[in-house]
């Protein structure tokens, strides 16, 4: 499902503190999740991710602002008065339980008949791919099809907003991946707004509408994955999100035709906005290492040396200095690889793939 623009989560100057700690674990002045979005929050651990889903849940009590679901304030209505689910990583199903009486289980609390109830669980299941195995117990199946059915109990109810608390951290690489998918795929056949908790970049940026990257209990950038990757809007995002190289470089010219110098070489930075010391932010992937002869196609070239380099299989890192300056760029692995220590090569880009950072 497509958001539709119309606000289903709004905080309103929302501040919140944990006892023993000077600053407060989330201060948020203004911010909406949409109607219908895949919405992830996104930040290390103790950033205040945790503490926004606890209290947009009502886990949690803000101690100043207001918190809305729709047109209804909820700020002060507790958890299940509130018309959210939430899924954890720890599955929390009931052991004693079948997998079709774990998912009818909401449906019998809020008094749903048994025939519907029947008909519900197994549309449920079967949008989960679980539909095969509904009478066995939860130590029966694997972890990937334990929090499957996590998912259909908690999207059973069809409640307004579905809260996602890191709930594929406990899978292995293979099984994170395949959740994705089926992660997705559900949220577009059911149009419930998912908000998903999570410090693994990777889920939030493949999964999401947008993404609200959160340190330090402040939202730094709230945008679509591909203008967070792309268009950082500070070193912290920059860093955090994907592979990053910080380089330091001299502007001058700024306001007319601003150039940068870096590692001795000046190029045209029509991006910085200030004279002096800023850092530019290259990606790993925007930058070129090749043979010196190779590398007069690329706007700007700095000569250098390899000083390292990582075969990942599908990639190698490599890591070039270049005049004291150090690199590092993904090149394509190939079974004979000419990149080797020492060798002199040529770091290139393109200017407009810098993020300037002015801090």
């Amino acid at each position: 499902m497509t958001a539709s623009g119309e606000p289903i989560i709004r905080f309103q100057n929302v501040v919140k503190h944990y006892p023993g700690s000077a600053a407060p674990a989330l201060d948020v002045s203004d911010f909406r999740i949409d109607k219908g979005e895949f919405f992830s929050i996104l930040g290390p651990s103790g950033s205040g991710k945790t503490t926004a889903l606890r209290l947009i849940a009502g886990f949690e009590q803000a101690d100043s602002g207001r918190i809305f679901l729709g047109d209804e304030d909820v700020t002060d209505v507790p958890p299940y008065r509130r018309d959210i689910n939430t899924v954890f990583q720890s599955y929390a199903l009931f052991p004693h339980m079948s997998l079709a009486e774990n998912v009818a289980y909401p449906l019998r609390m809020a008094g749903v008949e048994k025939a519907e109830r029947r008909r519900r669980v197994g549309e449920a299941l079967d949008m989960v791919a679980m539909d095969k195995m509904p009478d066995r117990l939860p130590h029966q199946v694997s972890g990937g099809q334990r929090q499957r059915v996590a998912l259909a109990r908690a999207f059973v109810g069809r409640p307004k907003v579905l809260l996602l608390d890191e709930p594929l951290s406990a899978l292995d690489l293979n099984l994170r991946q395949q959740m994705q998918h089926v992660l997705v795929g559900l949220q577009r056949q059911i149009g419930i707004t998912f908000v998903y908790v999570t410090h693994d970049q990777g889920e939030a940026l493949s999964m999401s509408n947008r993404v609200a990257v959160i340190d330090g209990g402040k939202i730094r950038q709230l945008d679509t994955p591909n203008a967070i990757y792309y268009e950082p809007s500070s070193r912290f995002v920059a860093q955090f999100i994907g592979k990053s190289n910080l380089i330091p470089a001299q502007v001058a010219g700024a306001g007319s035709n601003p150039v940068a110098t870096v590692s001795g070489v000046s190029f045209p930075l029509p991006k910085a906005t200030r004279n002096g010391q800023v850092n530019l932010g290259i990606r790993f992937e925007s930058l070129a290492v090749t043979r010196p002869e190779e590398a007069t196609a690329h706007p700007v070239c700095l000569p250098g040396k390899v000083s390292d380099v990582l075969f990942l299989g599908h990639t190698c890192e490599v890591k070039v200095k270049c005049a004291g300056q150090e690199f590092i760029a993904f090149a394509q692995a190939s079974r004979d690889s000419i990149l080797r220590h020492d060798q002199d090569v040529c770091v290139s880009f393109n200017p407009q793939d810098c993020a300037v950072f002015d801090d």
